[in-house]
């Protein structure tokens, strides 16, 4: 299969030749082999690759043969490195699969590698000191976002038509913009972290993919949804398949509308007219738009100290366990500068300071949980500004403390980290894009807990109306960039 070939197709399109006989898992790993060849020393999405393990039954689910990658982080796949973009891990071999990575392997995805991660995740930039920075398909000299800013890539470029992904503030959500993809956080609990784990940053994270059409993330989330045995808790099962949910409508929408940040902080003019944009089209669609005001519960000062609490707490007992693991010490040449300072001053949150940040968490579940009794959806920018220059995270945040991290990233991306605290699914679509650089704009879409349903159907009908797969970034595996920066 020749990779301008390979390249047309979405993971269901490729799974769909596998199981007619036209093509091979195996010719589609060796064109997936290709694709990175081609295109990955020049955007660093992809860390380590392998050879082939499995040899997927073909048609014997939708995804059955198709070439993935999964994060280094979080995911455990026996015998493979997980570094979580750390020193301080590197080397570190998984002992066994999690639960996830045997969802993976059950789907018949035929896993090829790892792709890159900022250190421990805790950025929307991707630019760790282990492997270096991953840059953006449409430009590299711009980030992909982050954290999972190396799946975003792989998946942009045309490496593999889909990538597992994790999100606790963000992290599917703010590379599928920065990269023209489709990135939707279920709602929590509706994949197993386990067993290692019970809940990842007290709840905030979840584990998910990237994708360029609608239906491969449906169908992903079906074969990956459901509890194991010791979850601590778990969404209600869906009604139905999702990939069943696409092809219905959503109905007449009541959608409210949020063009500023809790922060406060400015949305750049591109990104602004684009969720303008994004709502016309939703009233032409037959959607009621209705310009809102989302209170949190508590106030945005509060909601970043909580949230700095929980991650900077979290973060130094995974440090601790990582050095205690790998006898390496905690310093310089293991961790990265703002890595050192959000570990310090995670140290010294009191038991009382923690237990107070998980009452900010219920107040604000609340809170957000309460306004989806009023709409069926919100609708606000994904991210205040196109992607950034590479190195711009890094700019000011030399002496900042673990709060002064925190409050960095927040300022970077305002929008997204609220419906992880309160557990709601929510997704990022690539309709726009900034009329003076090409770059791609997200527009988010935020549902009550565990309608993911809600926001598979209304994504179909966006892509119908507004299709985006055929856009092609300046760099592609498939070698045609003639669509390259094309308007939607």
């Amino acid at each position: 299969m020749e990779l301008h070939e390979y390249t047309q197709y979405d993971a269901m399109g490729l799974a769909d030749l596998v199981a007619r006989g036209e093509v091979t898992a195996a010719e589609l790993t060796g064109a997936a082999l290709a694709a990175m060849t081609a295109v990955n020393p020049r955007i660093n999405a992809v860390v380590e690759s392998w050879p082939a393990e499995d040899a997927p039954v073909p048609g014997s689910t939708p995804l059955a043969g198709v070439p993935f990658l999964i994060k280094d982080l979080a995911v455990s796949m026996k015998g493979k490195r997980v570094e979580s973009g750390s020193r301080l891990a590197a080397g570190n071999v998984a002992g066994q699969d999690s639960f996830l990575m045997r969802r993976f392997r059950r789907a018949g995805l035929v896993t090829l590698g790892r792709t890159g991660t900022p250190e421990f995740a805790f950025s929307t930039t991707t630019e760790p000191l282990l492997y270096g920075a991953t840059r953006n398909p449409w430009d590299p000299t711009r980030t992909p976002g982050g954290s999972s800013g190396g799946s975003a890539a792989a998946v942009a470029s045309g490496i593999t038509p889909l990538a597992h992904a994790t999100d606790a503030a963000g992290s599917i959500r703010v590379p599928a913009a920065g990269t023209g993809l489709f990135g939707l956080k279920p709602t929590r609990g509706r994949v197993s972290l386990g067993p290692e784990a019970d809940e990842v940053f007290n709840g905030l994270a979840v584990h998910g993919g990237l994708s360029r059409t609608v239906r491969d993330s449906a169908a992903l989330l079906d074969l990956i949804q459901g509890p194991e045995s010791g979850d601590p808790y778990f969404a209600e099962r869906p009604r139905r398949p999702y990939l069943d949910e696409i092809t219905r409508s959503p109905g007449r929408l009541r959608v409210g509308l949020v063009t500023t940040p809790w922060s406060g902080r400015a949305v750049e003019p591109a990104v602004h007219e684009a969720t303008l944009a994004a709502a016309r089209l939703l009233e032409s669609l037959g959607h009621t738009i209705e310009v809102t005001t989302v209170e949190l519960g508590v106030s945005w000062e509060e909601f970043v100290l909580a949230n700095a609490r929980l991650w900077c707490a979290n973060l130094a007992q995974w440090i601790d366990a990582l050095a205690g693991a790998s006898g390496r010490p905690v310093d310089e040449t293991t961790v990265e500068p703002e890595m050192l300072a959000s570990n310090a001053w995670g140290l010294k949150v009191s038991g009382a300071e923690f237990v107070d940040a998980l009452a900010v968490r219920n107040r604000v579940a609340r809170a957000i949980g309460a306004h989806f009794e009023t709409w069926d959806a919100l609708v606000t920018p994904t991210l205040p500004e196109v992607p950034v220059a590479l190195g711009t995270y890094g700019r000011g945040a030399e002496h900042a403390d673990g709060l002064g991290w925190v409050e960095h990233l927040f300022h970077r991306s305002p929008f997204t980290a609220a419906f992880n605290v309160a557990g709601t699914p929510a997704m990022s679509v690539p309709l726009g894009s900034d009329p003076d650089t090409g770059m791609p704009i997200g527009i988010q879409f935020a549902a009550g807990y565990g309608r993911e349903d809600l926001l598979f159907r209304l994504a179909a009908q966006l892509e119908q109306a507004a299709p985006w797969a055929h856009r092609r970034p300046a760099v592609w595996a498939g070698g045609d960039t003639a669509c390259a920066g094309e308007r939607p």
